[in-house]
């Protein structure tokens, strides 16, 4: 049997085979193309909510749709800012309306059990929406049931405890700092360049958010923290607790 978990290299006869009766759970990857400093590339929010999913996927028995990597625009406070060249932010419409084509897509092939697996910091309740409108648009027997996470809510106060032994700065400004930085690490190694790494203490913001954005609140790195601690040995544990997290919860549900 082929035991490939992303739709997007499986043929569509399998594709078919593989969701028959509709009880195959399929986890949709939601990322973003956003700037992370000199030392990652622009695709790593994408990148890293699909291999959590694949590895999630691989762990349950069930399968990976395409990743939607249209994010919502970068936030200063969370991304570094969508002026940042290299980040490209879509309006909430095109979140909102490519989230509800996913789910109703999915459910017109017959699908009933679908995870958005969120990447992207300020995506989040723009995939809720998209979830929303289109369980209400498919209203009836058939009805889709749909579960939203994003996955460094799956990382324990344990692990990070463990990791952050000076003090978590919290995962909005964890952006190109250690989580993503080791987890590149850990499984896309070739496209992460530590060589290139811009260390600094981490962005200290103000509560409030401007526009136009004001450039100079963002660290020249463009990341909001530093990924200079950051190793593949990290990158391991933290897929651990992850993948271990993400895995119950979605069984505690389907």
């Amino acid at each position: 049997m082929n035991d490939e978990v992303n739709i997007t290299r499986l043929d569509a006869f399998t594709y078919r085979e593989r969701i028959a009766g509709g009880e195959t759970i399929v986890l949709i990857p939601v990322g973003s193309v956003e700037q992370h400093g000199a030392h990652m590339p622009l695709g790593v929010d994408s990148l890293l909510s699909t291999k959590m999913s694949e590895l999630a996927a691989a762990k349950i028995g069930a399968l990976v749709g395409p990743v939607m990597s249209l994010g919502y625009k970068s936030q200063q406070r969370s991304g570094g800012g969508n002026h940042i060249a290299g980040t490209f932010g879509f309006d909430a419409a095109t979140v909102i309306g490519a989230c509800r084509t996913l789910v109703r897509e999915f459910a017109r092939h017959g699908v009933r059990k679908l995870v958005f697996v969120n990447g992207h910091y300020e995506n989040y309740q723009f995939i809720y929406e998209g979830a929303d409108l289109a369980v209400r648009d498919l209203a009836g027997p058939d009805q889709p049931s749909v579960m939203m996470l994003s996955y460094w809510d799956f990382v324990t106060p344990e692990v990070i405890a463990k990791l952050y032994p000076a003090g978590f700065p919290g995962w909005d400004v964890e952006h190109g700092g250690v989580m993503e930085t080791s987890l590149m690490l850990e499984h896309f190694p070739a496209l992460v360049r530590m060589d290139r790494l811009i260390d600094h203490p981490a962005a200290e913001l103000p509560l409030y958010d401007l526009l136009p954005a004001d450039p100079s609140l963002t660290p020249a790195s463009g990341c909001l923290s530093s990924g200079k601690e950051s190793t593949a040995e990290k990158g391991q544990v933290l897929t651990d607790s992850i993948v271990a997290g993400m895995a119950d919860a979605i069984l505690s549900r389907f």
